[in-house]
Formats: structure tokens, C-alpha cells, sequence
């Protein structure tokens, strides 16, 4: 039905905007991973006689798009994912200490991107100088990836060349850590020369989409006008306005029920 709250009808208008062409979602058992520690972190390890698991949390991720020979209109999205890895570590009697690294995976996704490599120029106006020529782009599909924090499902221990242990002889690193990577730790990331391990099993939900800048027509009834009037507060009607405010019974007494009944 039309809606003519503002006093318009509905009319066919033309947008400019994103189309999803193809997405997935993932639910991924990282297992093994090795975790870079810093030099603190290496050097606690090496004494513990045991670790437990706490948080992983994503610090960035680097997307790629290529598109896939001989299978038109398809893309392969890559995803360098880098976290953060607390784990605590049992030295003796006391209290366990709280060490951190870094953790690398990659994830492939194809993808349906269809065909098309048409290029676009714009300009965006400068009031009273020549407008600023925005640089070219194209109608290629460009991929987003979301990602919640994992979870840290185990940790463990391993001597180098343990074969038991799913450990290896290679002292090579994770290559070359970006700066802005490097700079989320409260030392250097150590890759070689270790005398002991770290390998923990995260699981991993992921989204993946391509999409396209496209035109669609949608139906408009008219333009969103706020109706709601927002009314100045005065400095000195803060208590005033927190009695206002909805006592939070919840998170003194959380309710019995589970999630999901």
C-alpha cells in the first residue's frame, strides 16, 4: 500500500549501491596453529610445566580476489587472518602467568562474481576551486569477510622435531610481521631459535561475500524526514535525566531460562 505520512506516493527511483552476488559462511576447526611468542612470553614458556587456553581475538585480516582460469565469472577470495593469543602458563605452585603471541592462518573461498571490466571516473566538488578527480576504478567484484573472535579450543606444548607432538624441525618463522601488527604486542614477535612450542586449535565462524557497485530501482514512498524533535538539556539536568533511566534488573539477577528455550 502506498504511505503518504510525508504527503508522497510511491515512485520507482534509481540507487546506486552494492549488490551481493555470492557469499558463504564457514564454520572452521583451525587446529594446531603455531603461536609466535614474544621474547617474555618465549622465555616463560620454556620453564612452564603447563598451559591452559584464554582468549584469541582478530587483529586484521588481508583479502585478495583473483579471478579462477578456465571458470568465468568466478573468483577466489584469500584471507591472511592474523590474532592475538593469551594462554597461561603453569611455572609452579603459584599463580599462573599470562603470556601472549601471534597466530596466522589463511582461508580460500570461490565465489560467483559474474563478468564485467568496465572502468569509472568521477569527481568530487570543491567549492570555489577545480573539482578533485577521484581515481579511476572498475566494476570488479570486491570481497568482504566478516569474522567473530574465535574460540581457543585447546593449547598445548611441543619440543621441536617431536613428530608425537605434530611439531617439525623447520626454525623458519610466519615471514615478515607488518608493523601495525607488531605494534598490538608489548615486545618483538620471536619466530626462530626456540627451544619449545606453542600450538593452539581455534574455532573459527566466518562470512564471505562478493559484491558488485551496481543501479537498482526500488520503490521510494518519499524522503525520510525525522519527526522526532530533540530537546536541549540543560548543564545542570544531569541527575535529572539519569532517574530517567530503567533500573537494570537483569544484570542483578540474570534470568534461570537458557538461551534459545
Amino acid at each position: 500500500m502506498p504511505d503518504n505520512r510525508n504527503g508522497g506516493g510511491r515512485e520507482a527511483v534509481v540507487v546506486s549501491t552494492t549488490k551481493v552476488y555470492d557469499s558463504c559462511r564457514s564454520q572452521d576447526c583451525l587446529e594446531d596453529l603455531r603461536c609466535y611468542l614474544t621474547e617474555e612470553g618465549q622465555t616463560v614458556l620454556d620453564r612452564a610445566i603447563g598451559v591452559k587456553p584464554r582468549t584469541a581475538s582478530i587483529l586484521w585480516t588481508y583479502l585478495d580476489v583473483e579471478p579462477v582460469p578456465f571458470n568465468g565469472g568466478f573468483y577466489a577470495v584469500d584471507a591472511h587472518i592474523f590474532y592475538r593469543i593469551t594462554v597461561d602458563c603453569q611455572c609452579g605452585l603459584g599463580r599462573p602467568t599470562e603470556i601472549e603471541g601471534l597466530c596466522v592462518c589463511d582461508k580460500r573461498a570461490i565465489l560467483f562474481g559474474s563478468e564485467g571490466r568496465s572502468r569509472s571516473f568521477s569527481s568530487r566538488y570543491v567549492e570555489n576551486e577545480g573539482d578533485v578527480q577521484l581515481p579511476a576504478s572498475t566494476n570488479l567484484p570486491t570481497a568482504t569477510i566478516e569474522l567473530v573472535d574465535p574460540v581457543v579450543l585447546s593449547a598445548r606444548m611441543a619440543e621441536p622435531c617431536d613428530p608425537f607432538r605434530g611439531s617439525d624441525c623447520c626454525g623458519c618463522g610466519c615471514g615478515d610481521v607488518p608493523p601495525r601488527i607488531a605494534g598490538c604486542f608489548g615486545g618483538p614477535i620471536r619466530q626462530t631459535d626456540v627451544s619449545r612450542r606453542l600450538y593452539v586449535t581455534l574455532g573459527q565462524f566466518s562470512l564471505v561475500r562478493l559484491e558488485r557497485r551496481t543501479q537498482l530501482m526500488l520503490p521510494s514512498c518519499d524522503y525520510c524526514i525525522p519527526e522526532k524533535e530533540c530537546p536541549p538539556t540543560a548543564e545542570g539536568d544531569a541527575c535529572e535525566a539519569f532517574s530517567r533511566f530503567r533500573f537494570p534488573t537483569g544484570e542483578f539477577f540474570p534470568p534461570d531460562e537458557r538461551p534459545g528455550r
